[in-house]
């Protein structure tokens, strides 16, 4: 599809006004860390012997600097900030990964829940968002999803799971927050499905408010989409991701011995979350939907299909969004042009979400090309800088 807007990924001058010099030649030597295989092998393993003997500041000034807001839930509040002053919103992401305790989950739910008191009524922060393993146990959602038999303290631990659930639906709803719930693995996804699916005919009685977020390098979610777009009640809102899981999934489908989930090829993935992209914006009379994808084209895509529809690019139930740290170029040109677009901001302790970095940093230096661009696109807003 040819462009026909006004917007251009290629202007650095905007994509980095908000960046000193400082801090993208700082970025730009952290990009090309993830060139390494063995920093990215024993990174977290390095990252937390840093931590235990009082080196987090290492950690604190580099990978943690560059991809999250902050420590606190407060501590953010100045890249909300800053990220407000070019008309770009802030989705707070409590990145907290890995632990799988009772009291974890419980704090893990109230801390969600702060996003959405701190979102509501604040158009800098469009939306919140969490992960379901935060506030279930994996084991419960393969089991789940698996459709395995219960014991009765699992359907204890079911309804205590479920419960922190809707918790934080209702108070999404009660404060008219819109949330995302993240997709994850395909051997729990059944589970967070059936969960989300249940909050969104509940609480999307007049918008969208509670979204799904699917997966498009899978081969089986544009069917999945339209589906569920064609029974479901209500209103919907998805949030459309390529995904973020590709080596763990093939991994176990060879392992186990089952059809491998994940598209066949690159083009095929591409494809199918244009084909998404599109089946939603066909429905926008019930479908609100955030293209959250660092691929340029698909943005672009997206841009031209909303001018050929006649649809506002400041409409709410249409949204663009990257992480923190990256695809900048992406982000500020769009809300430059008066797209709406919204930035991940991850926080939490510097030790408990070295998880999310780590597998940040592997997901970005497995994609073909994606350090390879921000660092050409650095050096060239460094080269323009001086003159």
């Amino acid at each position: 599809m040819k462009s026909t807007s006004n917007v251009s990924f290629t202007n650095t001058a905007i994509a980095f006004k908000h960046q000193s010099t400082a801090q993208l030649k700082n970025a730009r030597l952290l990009f090309k860390s993830f060139d390494f295989p063995i920093l990215l092998k024993w990174g977290p393993l390095m990252a937390k012997l840093a931590v235990a003997i009082g080196f987090k500041f290492m950690i604190k000034n580099t990978i943690f600097a560059q991809f999250c807001g902050g420590e606190t839930i407060e501590d953010s509040s100045k890249a909300i900030a800053h990220l407000a002053q070019s008309n770009i919103g802030t989705i707070l992401d409590y990145s907290v990964e890995g632990e799988e305790t009772e009291d974890v989950f419980v704090h893990t739910c109230q801390e969600i829940i702060k996003t959405i008191n701190m979102a509501a009524g604040d158009k800098r922060i469009p939306f919140s968002v969490f992960k379901t393993t935060g506030i279930v146990r994996f084991e419960l959602l393969e089991m789940l999803t698996n459709q395995s038999p219960l014991s009765d303290s699992e359907k204890a631990e079911l309804q205590r799971s479920r419960a922190r659930f809707e918790s934080i639906c209702q108070a999404a709803f009660d404060k008219d927050v819109r949330v995302f719930v993240d997709a994850e693995e395909s051997w729990i996804q059944g589970a967070i499905d059936a969960l989300t699916e249940e909050m969104m005919a509940k609480f999307n009685t007049q918008k969208a408010i509670v979204f799904n977020t699917i997966q498009l390098y899978r081969h089986d979610r544009v069917e999945y989409l339209k589906q569920h777009i064609a029974v479901a009640p209500g209103f919907l809102g998805y949030k459309l991701v390529r995904g973020a899981y590709m080596e763990k999934e093939r991994e176990r489908a060879a392992e186990k011995g089952y059809a491998d989930p994940i598209q066949s090829n690159k083009a095929n993935s591409d494809s199918d979350y244009d084909a998404a992209v599109k089946i939603c914006i066909e429905n926008i009379n019930r479908v609100s939907v955030c293209a959250g994808t660092h691929n340029e084209q698909s943005c672009m895509n997206l841009v031209n299909l909303l001018g050929d529809k006649n649809i506002d690019p400041t409409d709410e139930r249409v949204w663009f969004s990257q992480l923190l740290g990256m695809s900048d170029h992406i982000s500020f040109n769009l809300a430059n042009a008066g797209y709406n677009v919204a930035k991940y901001v991850p926080y939490g302790p510097v030790s408990a979400v070295i998880p999310y970095l780590t597998r940040r940093a592997r997901e970005n230096s497995g994609v073909a090309g994606q350090m390879g661009r921000e660092r050409a696109l650095i050096e060239e807003e460094l080269k323009r800088r001086k003159g």
